[in-house]
């Protein structure tokens, strides 16, 4: 069988408000950050497995707020005064956890907002609680934060993550396709993730159209797909 060559190419993510898809796993999370002006010392934190769409709700969030967004993991090196200037969204703040570093510019940045009375989203896999933070006065204002939790995927809601990442990456499927996997499928968005992205390979690499067969042998744990570990 004639192969083609697999081009790694950047997704063209599509993060405005009008792509993002309420349903009852979301609304609760949408209706808290619309509420931002009413957080309790105008912080909080958007917590939810990967894959849930934070992302996509802290972008939603910083385009009504003028808020920058920056990963947990650069504020270390980051020009605090000058992120604090505006409203600021800190992602992915779990991964800071026992990196004394970042931790303490973490706590810097909290401190210089909740002064200029700016607003601080921070998103994260799980309650502050879990991320494994050492520094005592960084872990008591986290908890202290208003927590928003992102619910697991109803029906809905999975069948939009799925049609919207196939979208994202241009691809074009069988009619019926994603309404058969939504019951079949681990009932999460990193497995909606790596469905496709496996989907998506093997479809370049073979240079043939996505089929159900190809879904099934996915599900079933066909050895021809990559290792997406």
């Amino acid at each position: 069988m004639n192969r083609q060559l697999t081009l790694d190419l950047p997704l063209r993510e599509s993060r405005g408000r009008e792509d993002f898809f309420v349903s009852p796993a979301n609304a609760l999370a949408l209706a808290a950050l619309d509420d931002w002006q009413g957080w309790p010392a105008g912080k909080a934190v958007l917590a939810g497995p990967a894959g849930c769409g934070k992302t996509h709700l802290a972008h939603i969030w910083a385009a009504a707020t003028g808020a920058r967004i920056v990963a947990a993991s650069a504020l270390a090196h980051a020009d605090l005064p000058s992120l604090a200037r505006t409203a600021v969204a800190v992602e992915d703040a779990e991964r800071i956890g026992g990196r004394p570093e970042a931790e303490n510019a973490l706590f810097h940045l909290h401190n210089m907002m909740a002064a200029a009375g700016l607003p601080l989203l921070i998103t994260a896999a799980g309650p502050p609680r879990d991320w494994g933070l050492r520094l005592p006065d960084l872990a008591s204002r986290m908890q202290a934060a208003t927590l928003i939790r992102l619910d697991p995927p109803d029906d809905p809601l999975l069948h939009a993550v799925l049609a919207k990442q196939f979208a994202d990456r241009q691809v074009v499927i069988p009619a019926g396709l994603i309404e058969w996997l939504v019951p079949r499928m681990t009932r999460s968005f990193a497995a909606a993730r790596d469905l496709v992205t496996a989907l998506d390979a093997r479809s370049l690499e073979e240079g043939t159209p996505i089929t159900r067969q190809m879904a099934a042998d996915w599900l079933e744990g066909d050895s021809l797909f990559p290792d997406l570990d």
